[in-house]
Parts: structure tokens; sequence; C-alpha cells
């Protein structure tokens, strides 16, 4: 039986860009599942702000396409902005990954690729939004911790909420402690997430969020005793 042209290009793995500014981590999580096919899609560019991070050495390791991409002496946010957005254009990608991207991205950027970023972010947003969220928490006294992936908008760390990972907050837990809890929930909450966008189950029409076809009125969670 003959194969439609349409139907080929369905089975084609989605292209995916992955920014990153220090070691990782979920970037390595996120390309474990692809190989692993939970994701049907493929990393055909990860760029980092950090031509020094770990990140590119381990993405190189693994013979993935990389990118330094340092902001330059007087360069602009925007100008950066824009060299960055025709990076990932030349890559072919078809959505892209904030993995512990630590630049401010510009409006324009964003809005260029609005419905196709996503990030994630070790908060329960709205909460604690920003950075130092495992102190701030602890300093707080909160009982639940864990971490959100989002879509991005202009509003920081106030996209649409997707999926949440939530965690009890130990008697004897600390910074560190936290931390690494949380970091290890995000490797399955945004692999997970990344799988439904890439499958086509996943979109973000007019600032709200549609999983296979419904809209979800808030984020989905998963809790995990870590």
């Amino acid at each position: 039986m003959a194969t439609s042209a349409s139907s080929e290009r369905a089975a084609e793995p989605c292209p995916l860009a992955v920014l990153i500014s220090g070691g990782g981590s979920n970037l390595l999580a996120i390309e474990d599942a692809c190989r692993r096919g939970q994701i049907p899609a493929r990393i055909v560019l990860v760029l980092s702000d950090k031509p020094q991070a770990t990140g590119l050495s381990r993405a190189a390791e693994r013979g993935l396409n990389t990118l330094a991409l340092p902001i330059e002496s007087g360069e602009s946010r925007s100008d950066h902005d824009d060299r960055l957005l025709r990076a990932i254009e030349a890559s072919g990608a078809r959505f892209v990954i904030l993995a512990g991207y630590m630049r401010i991205l510009s409006a324009a950027f964003v809005e260029a690729l609005a419905g196709r970023l996503l990030n994630i972010h070790p908060s329960l947003l709205p909460r604690h939004k920003g950075l130092h969220t495992h102190r701030r928490v602890l300093e707080a006294g909160e009982v639940e911790h864990g971490a959100t992936v989002h879509f991005v908008t202009v509003d920081l760390d106030g996209g649409p909420p997707i999926l949440q990972a939530v965690i009890p907050v130990r008697p004897d837990d600390t910074e560190a402690s936290l931390a690494m809890r949380v970091q290890r929930c995000e490797h399955v909450i945004y692999p997970t997430v990344v799988g439904w966008l890439a499958s086509g189950r996943l979109a973000c029409t007019g600032g709200q969020v549609i999983l296979d076809g419904n809209r979800l009125p808030c984020a989905q969670v998963q809790r995990f005793e870590v």
C-alpha cells in the first residue's frame, strides 16, 4: 500500500531546539526519552548563552548539534535574541525547550514563538516566581514544593501552567536536598510534557492550554514521594 506524503511527514520525529545555561540535566532527560521512543522527537540543536556550559559538552558527547551564542559586548537583549531566533529557525526546530536557560528573553522573541516555547520552573507556580525558590519555600515554612512546566509568555514565569510535580517538604530538608529532590521530579514531568507537545496532543490557544482536545482550567498535578 502506498504511503501518503502527509503520513510520512507525520511519522517523522518532531525537531526540537533546547536552550541551556548550565549542566543540562533536563536536556539529557529529554534526550533519553527521545531515544527510548517516549517522545516522538529529535533534538536538532542545543544552544547555550554560556560557551563553557557543561551541558554543551554533554550534548556534544551524545552527537547532538551544539552552538554557543554568548551575548557580545554592547549587544542589546533584542539584538541577541534576534541572533538566537535566527539560529533556531536555521535548525528547523518546530518547538523550543528552555532547560535551565537563565537569560530573560525579549517580548519579541517570546511572541515569535508563541505556543511553541516551553519552560520548567522549580516551584509550584504562581508561587515563588524568579530565583532561589527552594530557599524561599523553606523560609516560608511551606509543607509542599515542586516544579511547574508551562508555556512561556512575556509575563516572567507567568505563562499557562501544564503539569506540576508536587513533593512534601521534610522537616530536615535543606536548600540543597530540596533542590535535588525537585530536580528528580523535573526529569519525569518535563519529558512527559515535551512528549505531549511533540505528538500533537498539547497546544496553547488564546492563552488556554489544550490537552487531547480539552481545555485545562489549571495545571495537572503529579505527586512524588522522593
